[in-house]
């Protein structure tokens, strides 16, 4: 396999796009192309030293193979960059597969290439996630369709090493934990070249990719237990034959004592299927005497067993999920997670012969741990919404949750879905006063324990309780509203009673935004709101070196932003035990 990985992403990130990745970030093209330069050579670089090491190889192509990563990233990338929801699922995609893949923090690369470019930090941070997530999409994709495994990833990275040099410097490189160029292009290509010599190297087979997966997750000596398990089923036949034959000479023998023979075979053969699997020494002992027969039937039985319990252990655990958003001019933008690629192409061949391909911005993820979309039967009635400027509609399994334009009660959605979906289906609109109040019974009721004799002030346990209070401040105001003054007053309380034991918690305040408006906007509202809070606190006594307050912007969302609902779990303050 032969691949200039840059010249590859260069491919995707084209004049235009990088024009219009600019215009969203506020950037002249010329610094967003800076930017891009720089990046896509850093990630491989990363990339490269991550696969030095046996382990780190197995964990990168995992990484790039996940469901996570999106292989069609060509295709898709000018319908997410139009909107900024998109673009924001793209960026915290991109950063959450390095941060993985590289084992981390991608903010360091992305402080790194903004000291060195003049981009903004907002922007290169961006802009990392991005390069991060096309850089996995490309890789993937060049992957699957040469039938790619590991072994091979390592000697394909070294490959690039006479096109990023040129781009690398000490600082790029530090930032990475790679150390300085000189000792990285000096070693790196003999480690890479000891790891792919190192790794089994499975025949390439026209599998699905689950499958193709499964030798990442072989044990090293794996090879060693089939040819021992080889030489095992070899032997059980050559005693299987020897067994009919000499059968067979005592039945032409000895008539009547072969019907013998036969009859305490057979009750043999029973009684070693009656022995319990718990009892290896009685087994033994039956096995001295049991036919060779008998005993590979129990072995194939028990290899049965072994085998059907991974198929168990991957039974599918979470839900399906669809979420849209309708922009003013009735364009939607819609992610979606489903269980398997049949799924997948059901979903875009309906939004696309009743949509058209340029009339929605969609991107759909395969993720085998997935349920059925049970909701997919169901997909005529939700088209109409797709089309109603300014809706909102996610279905998380068998929930559906309306806002936005889609929950006024004079369009009647709401009876309209519930007629559609049928009782299985719990479906409502998002209410921020019945939010807040139910996290605020939750709240109290919770804290309650915090103030009993037996309270041991454990972080974890307390960070738990004051994470479930909801302090839901006014649009851009960054004033404790009055409906959080009870719950922080109660949670200084607690605090102080802890301090007071002489277990001080040091505990961040960490302030959260959702994605509307600019990205440096809600960076410096988040820190405001969060400083607010501590604020609050220390002025109610807390120790006021406990407490540090720190914001985030829309970064770490909790759930998806397309939604009333989900923006509003998205802002939020949450409280961080410190060490």
């Amino acid at each position: 396999m032969s691949l200039n990985v840059i010249q590859l992403v260069q491919s995707v990130l084209t004049d235009d796009i990088v024009r219009q990745l600019g215009a969203r970030l506020g950037l002249p093209a010329e610094t967003a192309q800076k930017a891009l330069t720089a990046t896509g050579p850093a990630l491989v670089a990363g990339m490269m030293h991550k696969s030095a090491t046996l382990e780190g190889a197995r964990l990168l192509f995992t990484t790039i193979l996940s469901p996570e990563v999106d292989g069609h990233i060509a295709e898709q990338l000018p319908h997410l960059l139009a909107s900024t929801s998109g673009l924001n699922q793209l960026e915290t995609v991109g950063r959450q597969l390095l941060e993985r893949g590289l084992n981390r923090p991608a903010d360091l690369v992305s402080d790194e290439v903004a000291r060195q470019t003049g981009a903004p930090a907002h922007a290169a941070h961006a802009i990392t996630g991005i390069v991060g997530a096309t850089l996995f999409g490309v890789l993937k994709r060049y992957l699957l369709d040469g039938r790619g495994n590991v072994g091979q990833l390592p000697a394909l990275l070294g490959q690039q090493l006479p096109v990023i040099t040129p781009y690398l410097n000490d600082h790029l490189l530090g930032a990475l934990g790679v150390g300085g160029l000189s000792a990285f292009t000096g070693s790196i290509l003999s480690q890479l070249k000891a790891v792919s010599a190192h790794i089994d190297q499975p025949t390439p087979a026209g599998k699905p990719v689950p499958e193709m997966l499964a030798p990442i997750h072989v044990p090293p000596d794996a090879v060693v237990r089939e040819e021992r398990r080889s030489h095992a089923w070899l032997w059980w036949l050559l005693a299987a034959v020897a067994a009919v034959l000499a059968f067979l000479f005592l039945r032409g023998c000895h008539g009547g004592a072969g019907g013998e023979a036969m009859s305490a075979t057979s009750g043999a053969q029973t009684a070693v299927a009656a022995q319990p699997a718990s009892a290896p020494g009685v087994a033994s002992g039956t096995a001295a005497t049991a036919t060779p027969a008998s005993s590979a039937a129990a072995a194939s039985t028990v290899e049965a067993s072994a085998a059907s319990a991974p198929a168990a252990a991957l039974e599918p655990t979470k839900d399906s999920q669809l979420a849209f958003t309708v922009n003013a001019a009735g364009k939607p933008t819609l992610t979606a997670t489903v269980g398997n690629e049949a799924e997948k192409t059901q979903l875009i061949d309906e939004l696309t012969k009743r949509l058209g391909v340029a009339n929605v911005v969609q991107n759909v993820t395969v993720d085998p741990q997935v349920k059925p979309a049970d909701w997919l039967s169901h997909l005529d009635g939700l088209l109409p919404l797709m089309a109603l400027p300014g809706a909102e509609v996610k279905v998380d399994g068998t929930r559906v949750e309306l806002s936005g334009s889609a929950a006024e009660t004079k369009l009647g959605w709401l009876g309209k879905l519930k007629s559609l979906f049928g009782a299985s289906y719990q479906i409502g609109t998002f209410d921020v006063a019945h939010a807040v109040a139910d996290a605020t019974e939750n709240f109290r009721s919770a804290i309650k324990g915090l103030f009993a004799p037996d309270s041991t002030c454990v972080a974890a346990d307390v960070v738990k309780v004051l994470n479930l209070q909801v302090i839901n401040f006014a649009s851009a105001s960054a004033r404790v509203p009055a409906s959080a003054v009870e719950d922080l007053s109660q949670s200084a309380r607690a605090l102080n009673a802890c301090a007071h034991n002489g277990r001080t918690m040091r505990l961040e305040v960490a302030g959260y935004s959702d994605n509307v408006g600019g990205a440096q906007a809600n960076l410096q509202l988040s820190k405001k709101r969060a400083e607010a809070v501590r604020a609050y606190l220390v002025n109610a006594g807390v120790p006021a070196d406990s407490l540090i307050a720190q914001g985030y912007g829309d970064a770490n969302p909790v759930t998806s932003n397309d939604t009333a609902g989900g923006r509003f779990t998205n802002r939020r303050i949450e409280f961080v035990a410190q060490q």
